[in-house]
């Protein structure tokens, strides 16, 4: 059966997809071109003439699925309803309890990130796009008289912090951290930088 021709933009989303399935699989440096091309069933030359390097290729790949996250993130704070349930909605769905996926992609990512500029740029960005977001809900749930929270940026870093540092272990050490300590420990976090207590967290649910 004849290959459906695409689009350079379809292809390169393809393509995209593609690396990102065999970075989670293989990791950053076990995956070779040729890889992701076999995922495909197109040639090495193909993959190459639209990611001129696997460097390339790769932050291309990570970028992509920060884009993904970046938009799920900004539809979940963009409901209308309060403050609270947007950022706890968000948290939740962020948190390595919930159904966000591919940690083991992001963590491999910071690996990298160190030895890689192309990819530290792409890892950063996310990062401060994401606090950017959580520090804005916060505010307007300030603002709102929701929270009683003094510094929504600092706020918005530390639950950062929190959130990253459980997903590692989580994802690195299989059974050092029980889901539910986990989500109770998120819980207590949330409540305490928006000045709540935390019986509010689970009347926000209701």
């Amino acid at each position: 059966m004849a290959r459906v021709r695409l689009s350079v933009a379809e292809r390169r989303e393809e393509l995209l997809r593609a690396a990102i399935e065999q970075i989670e699989a293989r990791g950053v440096a076990a995956v070779r071109i040729a890889d992701v091309a076999a995922a495909l069933g197109v040639s090495n030359a193909l993959v190459l003439y639209h990611f001129s390097t696997k460097e390339k290729l790769v932050a291309e790949a990570f970028a992509h699925a920060a884009e993904d996250d970046l938009a799920h993130l900004r539809k979940l704070l963009g409901r209308r309803t309060s403050a609270l349930r947007r950022l706890r909605t968000a948290v939740r769905w962020y948190a390595p309890t919930g159904q966000a996926k591919g940690w083991r992609l992001w963590i491999e990512g910071w690996a990298v990130a160190l030895r890689e500029p192309a990819l530290r740029e792409v890892t950063q960005d996310l990062d401060r796009q994401w606090k950017a977001a959580i520090t804005e809900v916060i505010a307007e749930g300030v603002a709102g008289g929701e929270f009683r929270c003094p510094d929504p940026t600092g706020a918005a870093l530390r639950l950062t912090a929190l959130l990253d540092g459980l997903a590692v272990q989580m994802t690195a050490y299989s059974g050092a951290v029980s889901r539910a300590r986990t989500q109770e420990w998120v819980d207590d976090a949330l409540a305490r930088e928006l000045g709540l207590e935390r019986a509010a967290l689970t009347a926000a649910t209701r």
